[in-house]
């Protein structure tokens, strides 16, 4: 059986390899190492475009695709019968949470602000003093899976006061569930969006969401930018009522003159919340591990059932 991976250096951080599976590199759909036949097990490029995703159709003997991303929206019901579809839950919990919380405290911090006067040689301390602190904020995390926990764990230490919501709700964890929202969102100071992309997310954010949420409310999206209606996000930033932090927006790569860019009141990144020096690493051991548990008959790890 051939095993394909996107990059060499990720042959050593497979671990020990099953006897009998070649591991090839392939590392785009038009630059492949042999032919399709025999790939039982495939990890995909980090971000594949959708060209990667249909090239599952052609490999007759695929059986696993473990993604090194924790989302599976662009594979989720695209893969022929019988493939068995894995996500990277777990890999991108430590780095996206850090990015969630240098996002807070950038916008609440006014650092923004603080860097367009820098590049203006401007001493700014009237301008913006004094400014907004994350201490004793009221935090809604939309999203209670590994990386909502992993939040928690890092939001906890700035005295905050947190609220999970889920697909469903769970009481015992303390965990609500998304028909709580219009209760929730006008309680909330911040409003951290990590979802899944799925049939019963995309345009979750819309207008309605948004009017519920509080005057001078911070969103932070490192969910998938169509988790949020864009139009509708726009017009809400556009009347200074709200704040955003944004690692994700649709469409994407956000094209020049989109009116997002240019708004005082958002911070932008262009979808970088995973893309750390652990990634490779943490996402090749996770692959090693499936590939031995798949050889050996074993159940694997982050199946993705429903779009999660």
């Amino acid at each position: 059986m051939k095993a394909w991976i996107p990059h060499e250096h990720g042959r050593s951080m497979l671990g020990p390899v099953p006897d009998g599976v070649r591991v090839e590199i392939a590392p785009e759909p038009d630059r492949l190492p042999s032919d399709p036949s025999g790939v039982g097990f495939w990890v995909p490029p980090f971000l594949a475009r959708s060209e990667t995703v249909r090239l599952a159709a052609d490999l007759p003997d695929l059986r696993v695709v473990q993604l090194l991303t924790a989302g599976a929206d662009a594979w989720a019901g695209r893969l022929p019968d019988g493939v068995v579809l894995c996500d990277a839950r777990g890999v991108h919990d430590s780095p996206t949470a850090e990015w969630v919380v240098t996002a807070i405290l950038a916008q609440l911090r006014a650092f923004p602000f603080f860097a367009r006067a820098q590049s203006r040689h401007e001493w700014s301390y009237a301008s913006a003093t004094p400014t907004d602190e994350l201490a004793g904020k009221r935090v809604l995390v939309v999203g209670a899976g590994s990386i909502g926990a992993a939040l928690v764990a890092r939001l906890l230490p700035f005295e905050v006061e947190l609220t999970l919501v889920a697909r469903t709700a769970r009481p015992e964890q303390g965990v609500r569930g998304v028909a709580d929202l219009p209760e929730l969102l006008p309680a909330a100071d911040i409003v951290v969006l990590l979802v899944p992309l799925t049939d019963a997310t995309r345009g979750m954010v819309d207008a309605r969401f948004l009017a519920a949420m509080a005057d001078g409310a911070l969103l932070v999206n490192a969910a998938r930018g169509p988790v949020a209606d864009t139009e509708a996000l726009v017009a809400e930033l556009q009347t200074g009522r709200l704040s955003a932090a944004l690692d994700v927006t649709d469409p994407e790569p956000l094209p020049p003159g989109h009116p997002l860019w240019d708004l005082p009141n958002v911070l932008l990144t262009p979808h970088v919340g995973g893309t750390v020096r652990g990634l490779h690493p943490r996402g090749y051991r996770l692959a090693g591990a499936q590939l031995r548990r798949f050889v050996a008959g074993e159940p694997l790890l982050n199946e993705v059932v429903d779009g999660y």
